[in-house]
């Protein structure tokens, strides 16, 4: 289990960290799971790696759809947010989490603690926190071995 932690003072600052996270995960894809409180900035994470990507959508949070979908940039990104579903409403995307898993393909879960651990193991984890000053830290976790390499990468 790799990790790494990049504080970012500014937005710009987070607009580098995106688009050197974007350039890594390009190729071959990834499942990311994002922690952090409300207002940390997951989704603006979210929104400047998709950016980066080449989206051209209005990338927003997707708190009250649960799911969307941008296909716009050289590769799909999907967005989760499991922050509105109870214990019964996790189970019934489940398979679609593990579909969202697989092939070249970009997929953030925000509120993945809500998952109760029913995602995917090879993945990313990044938890979001922010200090005293704004700045925001950014703690990126591979869990098994598929994406040491973005860790390798952000080094």
């Amino acid at each position: 289990m790799e990790n790494i932690t990049i504080k970012c003072q500014t937005l710009n600052e987070t607009k580098q960290l995106a688009e050197k996270f974007a350039k890594l995960v390009q190729e071959k894809g990834c499942f990311v799971n994002l922690y952090g409180e409300i207002g940390a900035g997951k989704t603006a994470l979210v929104r400047l790696t998709a950016e980066a990507l080449g989206v051209k959508e209005k990338v927003t949070s997707p708190s009250f759809v649960i799911l969307n979908e941008y296909h716009s940039a050289s590769i799909p990104v999907y967005h989760f947010d499991l922050y509105r579903l109870e214990h019964t409403g996790i189970s019934t995307i489940t398979d679609e989490l593990r579909e969202y898993s697989e092939g070249k393909k970009i997929t953030f879960v925000e509120w993945a603690e809500f998952s109760q651990g029913e995602l995917p193991f090879e993945r990313l984890e990044i938890n979001v926190t922010y200090d005293d000053d704004d700045s925001r830290n950014y703690e990126f976790k591979s869990i098994g071995n598929k994406n040491n390499y973005v860790i390798e990468g952000l080094k």
